[in-house]
């Protein structure tokens, strides 16, 4: 069972507890993440490095996503679904592991 957290973290980065913070090229692709940017926002990660991560998130209340990269103190585990972001397959097609279309491969 994952020890990742279901809802949002309640503290912003400059609080975490340096040991609470995984180094970022412990991610990998399709991880479900939460990022810190104005609030916490659900995201998976496309991309990582051993300074920072590449991720596709929810930037606000709508179902619009966002790319962009986070250091390690601004993303933590999530265990919990975000259909906007979490998302492989959406009818027909073939879909990347952020429910983007492949081109060319609707039926």
């Amino acid at each position: 069972m994952s020890t990742a957290p279901t809802s949002a973290p309640t503290i912003a980065p400059p609080q975490r507890d340096p040991a609470d913070v995984a180094p970022a090229d412990s991610y990998h692709p399709s991880d479900r993440v939460w990022v810190y940017r104005d609030g916490w926002r659900a995201g998976v990660i496309e991309a990582a490095s051993p300074r920072a991560v590449t991720v596709t998130y929810r930037p606000g209340a709508h179902l619009g996503t966002g790319v962009d990269t986070f250091t390690a103190p601004y993303v933590t585990a999530r265990s919990g679904e975000d259909p906007a972001v979490d998302r492989r397959h959406l009818g027909r097609g073939v879909y990347t592991p952020t429910g983007l279309p492949v081109r060319g491969s609707a039926a």
